[in-house]
């Protein structure tokens, strides 16, 4: 069961039959036994921070968490709601590793961890999660049958203003027009973080779905989907005079965009327009960008004097290269936007800041600020369900790889480049039995052939 739930990135399950309050206490002493175990893992302050979203399960699994880390003699700092970037900004602020309790965008039944370690250093597959799965391994209870010695404690921390004033503080916003927005929180911690951001700023905010409710009434907080931006474009387009639309997933790190006319924006375009604004405050840096981007991303980012790096796909990967290059941003097809100034940690919130400022800073409609950032048409990401993706890749990539002019690579999957600059890449989840395509050619009809093309191997 343990290979079940410890995924790629993070820790993540059905709530009852695969995690329960018993199996997430172990969780946290193994945590707690990791970070022990290397010299200097739990940073300045000898404790882990701990958050949970709005699901009925967060706070009874995020307690018997905490109850896993104090038994191995190490304190907890609990800042109770929380979106994903508050912790990383909590982790960051007080140096200390943090587990952040959500299942983001999956439904109701899912709840999960994402750990970190001090200063929003990620915590992966090989970084700490294998080590973490070996101690589960052991058996319910073993982590903690040899730990004698005193507890540790549990403090109690609201920490919303600090990161809402920290996120302002990163972006000027102190010339903008007065906006007016429509932000769909999908029930998740959007309508908890958006108001402390924004409400000090000339920003006029229409909500919608602001309660906290971890059933999803509305619709699932996973913006990626089509269907699920449907409500915000209606309201969009119903108001009218709308400057534009933000979408939240449910742990509200991720954010999806809607122009003035509900259309929706790229998140590779978005990726283009924050890379440039961070490139004017720190000319000649590097910036990553994780390979299903558009490659009108790593273009500007060249003409604006920047070092394109290209990544593969998933935080702990990303954060790790930009470690590695000293990046000052990094952007994902999956709307996850990186900061170096933010620990190098991904917030929704910090890039629309970045958007909104943007667009305030002058007086055109979104939808013509963005079009010098979008250059090519996409399929957006389709997902295939195959009893075998390694053999399917394999056919594929023969089936192209002959072809005169073409390349392949697998730095994450299958990525194929035709002679005309189109591509795609054919990827299995991490997290779900599905293998993933993306497209990317000079326009749509270009896409939709090569897609069918695709698909038609894929799916036989």
């Amino acid at each position: 069961m343990i290979d079940q739930v410890v995924k790629a990135y993070d820790i993540r399950g059905l709530v009852g039959s695969q995690l329960d309050a018993t199996f997430v206490r172990d969780v946290g002493a193994a945590f707690a036994r990791v970070l022990l175990d290397e010299e200097s893992g739990l940073g300045g302050g000898r404790g882990v921070v701990v958050a949970h979203d709005m699901r009925e399960s967060s706070p009874e699994l995020s307690e018997a968490f905490a109850e896993g880390v104090t038994a191995l003699g190490v304190d907890v700092v609990a800042i109770g709601l929380a979106g994903t970037d508050e912790l990383y900004y909590a982790s960051g602020a007080l140096d200390m590793p943090g587990a952040m309790f959500t299942a983001s965008h999956n439904p109701a039944s899912y709840n999960g961890i994402k750990l970190c370690r001090a200063g929003a250093a990620p915590v992966g597959q090989d970084s700490g999660l294998d080590e973490i799965a070996a101690l589960l391994d052991r058996g319910p209870g073993e982590v903690t049958a040899d730990v004698s010695g005193e507890r540790g404690t549990v403090s109690h921390r609201d920490l919303l203003d600090d990161y809402a004033a920290f996120l302002r503080s990163l972006v000027d916003l102190s010339g903008i027009r007065p906006l007016s927005i429509v932000v769909d929180a999908g029930n998740g911690m959007a309508g908890h973080t958006v108001p402390a951001v924004l409400d000090p700023l000339p920003i006029e905010v229409y909500p919608l779905y602001f309660e906290l409710d971890g059933s999803f009434p509305n619709h699932e907080a996973n913006p990626l989907d089509p269907d699920n931006l449907r409500d915000l474009q209606r309201e969009v387009t119903t108001l009218g005079r709308i400057d534009a639309g933000l979408a939240f997933d449910g742990d509200a790190d991720r954010v999806f965009l809607v122009d003035e006319k509900g259309d929706a924006v790229s998140p590779s375009a978005i990726t283009a327009l924050v890379a440039t604004r961070e490139l004017g405050k720190h000319p000649g840096s590097t910036v990553i960008h994780n390979l299903i981007t558009s490659r009108a991303v790593p273009e500007i980012v060249a003409e604006a004097g920047g070092t394109p790096v290209r990544s593969r796909v998933g935080h702990s990967f990303i954060k790790g290269t930009m470690a590695e290059t000293g990046a000052v941003f990094g952007g994902e097809h999956s709307a996850h936007y990186y900061f170096r100034d933010f620990w190098r940690a991904d917030s929704g919130m910090l890039a629309a800041l970045h958007v909104l400022a943007a667009l305030g800073e002058q007086d055109r409609p979104l939808s013509e600020l963005m079009a010098q950032y979008s250059r090519y048409a996409a399929s957006g990401e389709i997902n295939s369900t195959v009893d075998d993706p390694r053999a399917v890749m394999a056919e594929v990539e023969q089936t192209f790889g002959d072809r005169d002019g073409v390349t392949t690579d697998d730095l994450d999957g299958l990525t194929v480049t035709l002679p005309d600059g189109s591509w795609f890449n054919l990827r299995p989840s991490n997290t779900e039995p599905l293998l993933r395509l993306n497209v990317e050619a000079a326009d749509d009809d270009a896409v939709a052939a090569l897609r069918d093309e695709v698909l038609g191997l894929v799916r036989g």
